[in-house]
Parts: structure tokens; C-alpha cells; sequence
């Protein structure tokens, strides 16, 4: 004989309200059709009532009518202690009998659509009209006393509810599972109104709002975290659309913790170009990143920079991955590869890479906004570091060294400087023909950086340009680099000793600009 559920609960009455009218047809008829009373309110109550099942308006249980051109349906004793009454508790069970009030066995609420009227671009007015009051005050109320009652939140649960009652009613780890939900359901919900109404309608006119809060929805557990003994998983922000998080993986093994650390910063990497790029990151930085007339060429001018260190990498491309581009990568042990598209064929060919995570990701980056970082208990929140600052305009730098550049030189130091801002800091970055041909980051010194930078291009750093995150707070790393053969250097200036370093600049004859724009990314 098999064991019934813990807590095992039949369903005798039903309460539904809900906006969205997704399955409410099919979910009453099913209920009607096992006996169950139903009770609604206004649309829901007469979309219901439109295929003949019978309903029971709020109302005619309220003895009061629906007020305030809606505003109060529910907000009545004989709704709410019907959700609140623990059917458990024999006092409970005497005071309704007492006030004539009937228990609900299930809730069935959904909200008004706040987020998407704000997104509308709705006035303050409409907005206002779209806070629900009554629904958030069912569900918790029915969350609340899940030992008795069973709350549903979301069309999508209407077949496990529906197959639930015809075998006998809700366990209580069913109902438990639903509170839980519909508690983060109205908690996201209040997040939602609570940043309206602390950036838009109360708004300080502060950059930084005095609250701030997001609610998150765990994606994955993942295998492991950045190292085996760590444990990990993914979440996606909640009403976000945009980003690696919400990429499609089209093939390949589930993505890992650094995976995703990685996809992010290349993904970044690529999208700070408007020409066909493809940036190629191990350990959150570039090793290759070049742009390129189609993006099968900026591909292998990336992997020219150090092929040794793409072993292994994470690829983004800017653009549709091409069948060219796929067959230059496939030979490549590649983790990850990123892009907007891929061409049928190129997506064929890389297929044939079993474990090659593939993923398509076509919204592009979004613009500024804001960006946090956790540190014990706290949270740091800035605007994103984007090229868009004054000094990222080669029209405003200012030259200090040197003759003028030519037009392709002052290409390659654009390019330098735009693939510079992506390397962890102190950061070097050497580059030819719009492509990086050597990197030098993560150094606790810029003098290391500009030796590591310069290593790793070799011959190639004769006749390149450079660009450093930072300034030079002495000649010594510039140096380095005059020392390697390089003809102009871009940088932000700002050092007390910045005449030492234009000294040395123009000692060597190289040209030399300052930005006034500082890329530390750490």
C-alpha cells in the first residue's frame, strides 16, 4: 500500500485573480470539473464565467462591491481570513465557522504588469495604476499559511497543480514549494516598484540612488567553482536580457565557472570595436585581439599575437562566425567560442569539436550603465568603463613628442589604445597593423609590464606602437619600449614627473601623445 504525501490536502475551493489569463480557461474547467467552488474576481471572473463554469464573484462573498475603479476587490476579512486561517488549528477552525467564512484550499494570483508599463515609457500615472496592492496581499497571505493553502503564481504550474489535485490534493512539500516561489515572486515585484520609486518618482537627482537592490534567479549549478574544491553556480539577474548569462550555448560541454569569467571579458574585449574583431582571453585577458577588414582575418591576426597562450582560450568575434573563420579555429584547442551569429556551415564545421562550447549572443553589449563588485560585507558600484570618454577621441589627444602621426600609425595607436583598455593593469600593450603583437598586464609594476609586452613580441616590436593604461610615473618603462624599437606611444599623462618621460620620448625621436584619459581595470 503505498504512502500518501506528508500533509496530503484535497482541494474543495479555489481562489483565482489573476492579469495575465494565460490557461485560466483550462485551469477552471479542471477545477469545476472535480467539484471545486470557484471564486474570482472581475475579468478573471468574467472571462471564466464566458465558457459556463461556474463562478462565484469576490463581491458576493465580500457583501461589498469592487471600489476605487478596482483598487479594493480583496482587501476584505472574508478573503483574507479564509487565506490566513491555519485549518490545522481547531481555534482557527471555530472562529470561521463563527464569522461564516469558508477556508481556501488554493490560490491562483498573478500580478498587474508593472515592469513592462515602465518599460513602455508610461507616465508616472499609469505606472502608479500598475502597483498591485491586492494580489501581493493574497499571495503572501496564501504563502504565508502554506500548511493549509496551496498558492500558484504562474500559468506554467497550472498541469503539476491540476495533476496534483486529481490524485488526492497538495502535499506539504508542494505547497512549501510554491510559497517559496510566490514569495520570490512578490519580493522581485517590490524590487521592481522600490527602484522606480527611488530613481524616478522620489528621485535625489543622485547618480547613485541611497537603495539599491536586485533580485536573481539561479540559472546552473555548476560543476565546480574557479577551482575543483569550490562549489559554484550561475544566476541570471532578474528582467535582464542582455549579457553572457543569457546567451544560448548551441553546443558543446556546460560552461564552468571561469568559462564564464572568461566569455565575459572577451565578450567586453570584442564589443569595444565597430569594425570586425575578435579578442581571444585566457585568464580574463587578451592574449590576441585584432580587427580586421572581414572577421576570418581578424581572427588569425588575434591568434598571431600568441598563438602559444590561445591555447585554451575563450574566442569572441564582433560578427556572424564564418566558415573560414571556423576552419582557422577548429585546429585551435579553443574552451569557448562567442559571437553575435554563426554561418550554418561554420556552425557545422564547428560542431565537430565534441567538447567546444559554441555560444550566440545577439544583442549586442549594452551602453553605460552601472556595474558592481562584492567585497566583504558590501557592494562597490561604478559606470561601466566604456570609450566614450573625451580623451578616447584621437582628435583630442595631445602630442608631446615627436612629428605628427601618419594616418595608419595613428590608426595602429588608436587600435592600441582601444584593445589596451581590456588588459588587467599595469597594462602594455604593443600592436601593428591593427593587431596586438604584444601584451604586457596584471604586473605590479609598469617597467615589468613594458619587458613582458616587449618578450612577448619580439621582432615584432621594432617599428609597433604602444599604449599604456596608465601614465609612465617614470621614463624607465617608456624606456623599455624605445629600447625595443617602437615609433609612438599613446598614454594619459598626469605624473609629476611627466617632463622626465617626454624628455626621453622626444631624446628618441618617437611621437608621443597624452590622453588625459586614465583604463585602469583591475
Amino acid at each position: 500500500m503505498t504512502t500518501p504525501p506528508v500533509g496530503l490536502r484535497p482541494v474543495r475551493r479555489a481562489l483565482l485573480s489573476v492579469y495575465d489569463k494565460s490557461g485560466i480557461v483550462e485551469l477552471a474547467a479542471a477545477l469545476s470539473a472535480l467539484g471545486i467552488e470557484i471564486v474570482s474576481t472581475g475579468s478573471t471572473a468574467q472571462t471564466i464565467e464566458k465558457t459556463g463554469v461556474p463562478v462565484t464573484p469576490v463581491s458576493a462573498v465580500t457583501s461589498f462591491p469592487e471600489c476605487l475603479d478596482g483598487r479594493v476587490k480583496t482587501l476584505h476579512p472574508a478573503i483574507h481570513a479564509g487565506l490566513l486561517a491555519d485549518t490545522r488549528n481547531p481555534d482557527h477552525v471555530q472562529q470561521l465557522e463563527e464569522l461564516d467564512i469558508k477556508p481556501f484550499d488554493l490560490v491562483v494570483v498573478n500580478l498587474y504588469p508593472f515592469n513592462e508599463t515602465v518599460a513602455s515609457g508610461a507616465g508616472i500615472d499609469a505606472c502608479v495604476e500598475q502597483i498591485d496592492i491586492g494580489g501581493p496581499a493574497m499571495i503572501r497571505a496564501s504563502a504565508k499559511n502554506f500548511a493549509s493553502v496551496a498558492v500558484v503564481v504562474s500559468p506554467a504550474a497550472y498541469p503539476r497543480i491540476i495533476e496534483a489535485i486529481q490524485l488526492g490534493g497538495t502535499s506539504l512539500q508542494v505547497r512549501a514549494a510554491l510559497a517559496a516561489e510566490a514569495f520570490t515572486h512578490t519580493a522581485t515585484y517590490d524590487i521592481a516598484v522600490g527602484t522606480w520609486m527611488t530613481t524616478v518618482v522620489a528621485s535625489e537627482d543622485l547618480e547613485f540612488p541611497r537603495w539599491r537592490a536586485t533580485a536573481w534567479k539561479r540559472s546552473e549549478v555548476l560543476r565546480y567553482g574557479e577551482n575543483p574544491h569550490q562549489d559554484a553556480a550561475s544566476y541570471i539577474a532578474v528582467a535582464q536580457d542582455v549579457g553572457i548569462a543569457n546567451s544560448e550555448q548551441l553546443h558543446g560541454k556546460p560552461m564552468s565557472y571561469n568559462n564564464f569569467i572568461d566569455a565575459d571579458s572577451a565578450w567586453r574585449a570584442a564589443s569595444d570595436f565597430s569594425d570586425p574583431a575578435v579578442a581571444i582571453i585566457k585568464h580574463s585577458n587578451p592574449c590576441g585581439i585584432a580587427t580586421g577588414l572581414n572577421i576570418d582575418e581578424a581572427y588569425n591576426k588575434a591568434h598571431a599575437t600568441d598563438p602559444v597562450s590561445a591555447f585554451g582560450g575563450v574566442v569572441a568575434a564582433n560578427r556572424m562566425v564564418t566558415a573560414d573563420m571556423a576552419r582557422a579555429l577548429v585546429p585551435v584547442f579553443t574552451e569557448v567560442i562567442i559571437a553575435p551569429d554563426f554561418d550554418p556551415k561554420a556552425l557545422e564545421i564547428l560542431k565537430e569539436k565534441a567538447n567546444l562550447r559554441i555560444l550566440k549572443l545577439p544583442v549586442p553589449r549594452p551602453g553605460r550603465k552601472f556595474e558592481s563588485r562584492t567585497i566583504s560585507g558590501g557592494l562597490l558600484v561604478q559606470t561601466s568603463d566604456t570609450l566614450d570618454a573625451p580623451g578616447d577621441s584621437p582628435d583630442t589627444w595631445q602630442l608631446v613628442s615627436g612629428e605628427p602621426a601618419s594616418a595608419s600609425v595613428m590608426q595602429d595607436l588608436e587600435f592600441a589604445w582601444r584593445a589596451c583598455r581590456s588588459v588587467k593593469s599595469n597594462a602594455i600593450l604593443l600592436a601593428k597593423h591593427q593587431a596586438a603583437v604584444g601584451i604586457g598586464m596584471g604586473q605590479v609594476n609598469r617597467v615589468d609590464s613594458a619587458h613582458l609586452a616587449v618578450t612577448r613580441a619580439g621582432d615584432r616590436a621594432a617599428g609597433s606602437v604602444a599604449a599604456s593604461d596608465a601614465f609612465f610615473p617614470f621614463a624607465d618603462g617608456l624606456q623599455v619600449l624605445i629600447d625595443a624599437g617602437i615609433q609612438a606611444v599613446v598614454q594619459p599623462g598626469g605624473s609629476m614627473r611627466d617632463q622626465e618621460v617626454i624628455e626621453a620620448a622626444q631624446a628618441a625621436g618617437i611621437t608621443m601623445y597624452f590622453t588625459d584619459t586614465r583604463h585602469f581595470f583591475h
